[in-house]
């Protein structure tokens, strides 16, 4: 990198070439980031503006229109629609955007005025406190851009009423990269059949525990650390007509499955999402031995041909290594498993073929045995 290119600022467009001097496409350039140039286009004359930014959007908008009947969904993946760095949910009729590359930082204000433009919502957020954009030399910032929000907005998965953070949640509010196996989880409570009890650990604002309850769970513990995440967890299943079969707990999750196992506790479907145990190269080691480790406890508290569903959202872990992991967790516990699905993220965080670590969520759900039998 010359000294012409370091002198540039954070986010400024740039055309790409090769060595041979051919055009690669236009770029949004950052001297002071791991991640130097993000691809915008391959027509090199193209230029990240308000109009490339709505047609963006609105191609990514209609994707989204044809995969889900609601209004309730992630709207922009990043690089996998086309806009490096930018993630957008919708809930209804309010919209949270992140920024978390500089290039799109800067032309923030046109990606709210073409949010306006295609859906015009009652509300438009801007998440940018991610450590994400302290990689890329933003600044933290959280704000109404448009419009008002007066506390936790509701969005709605399958007809179940739920409620998102979008201020002072995690991420941007909610995990709808969840949502299928969430619903996975759901169908399974008929095949358990009357008796059901559902563990959900990490479980957050309740997506997993309020989806299992709804579909029939005779009880459902919701575990987390959390007392505001615990607080929507709660409302949700108010809201479901089901907080008679729901409890709320603020217990560590590791501390309160060795509790259970001591105690003989068993639940016909345990569900284990933790957050990311891995979030750089130098955690591998660590969060592998972590995950382990849920599994190992994780399969103690599953009665004997229950299921146990678990999840890693650490990109740096693949899929291969987070499976292995599992495995040997629930074999350290004394348990057989036969894994019945594995599975990604939904629909509407879709893969960018050239960027693996945007396939970043890894789940699966196993169907635990008592016999130790591999």
């Amino acid at each position: 990198m010359d000294a012409g290119a370091r002198a540039l600022a954070p986010g400024s467009p740039v055309r790409l070439v090769a060595s041979d001097r051919a055009a690669l496409g236009v770029a949004m350039f950052n001297p002071h980031s791991l991640i130097c140039a993000r691809l915008v286009s391959r027509r090199p004359d193209d230029r990240l503006d308000s109009g490339l930014l709505t047609s963006r959007l609105a191609r990514a908008l209609t994707l989204r229109a044809r995969l889900f009947d609601r209004p309730h969904y992630r709207w922009v993946h990043a690089e996998a629609d086309g806009l490096p760095g930018l993630v957008i949910d919708r809930y209804g009729d309010v919209v949270v955007v992140q920024a978390n590359s500089a290039g799109l930082d800067r032309v923030i204000e046109d990606v709210v005025g073409a949010v306006r433009a295609l859906v015009d919502p009652a509300a438009i957020v801007l998440r940018n406190d991610s450590a994400a954009r302290g990689l890329e030399g933003l600044a933290s910032e959280v704000r109404v851009a448009w419009g008002t929000v007066d506390g936790p907005v509701p969005l709605e998965e399958d007809g179940v009423r739920l409620f998102a953070d979008p201020i002072d949640g995690q991420k941007t509010g909610w995990f709808f990269d969840q949502r299928a196996n969430r619903a996975a989880a759901a169908r399974l409570v008929a095949r358990v059949g009357e008796g059901c009890r559902v563990l959900d650990l990490y479980g957050y604002a309740g997506g997993f525990g309020v989806r299992c309850a709804v579909a029939g769970a005779s009880a459902v513990t919701i575990v987390d650390r959390s007392e505001a995440a615990l607080a929507l967890a709660a409302r949700a299943a108010d809201a479901n007509g089901v907080s008679d079969r729901v409890e709320v707990r603020r217990a560590d999750v590791f501390q309160l499955l060795d509790r259970a196992a001591s105690a003989g506790e068993r639940y016909q479907i345990v569900v284990a999402d933790p957050p990311a145990f891995a979030r750089s190269k130098k955690d591998v080691g660590p969060g592998l031995r972590a995950y382990r480790k849920l599994a190992r406890l994780s399969a103690r508290v599953t009665a004997p041909g229950g299921f146990l569903v678990i999840a890693s959202c650490s990109h740096t872990i693949t899929v291969e290594a987070f499976a292995e992991q599992v495995a040997r967790g629930v074999a350290d516990a004394g348990r057989g498993a036969r894994v019945l699905i594995s599975a990604g993220a939904d629909l509407d965080h879709p893969v960018h073929p050239f960027l693996p670590e945007s396939a970043y969520l890894k789940a699966q759900i196993l169907s635990i045995d008592d016999d130790g039998v591999p």
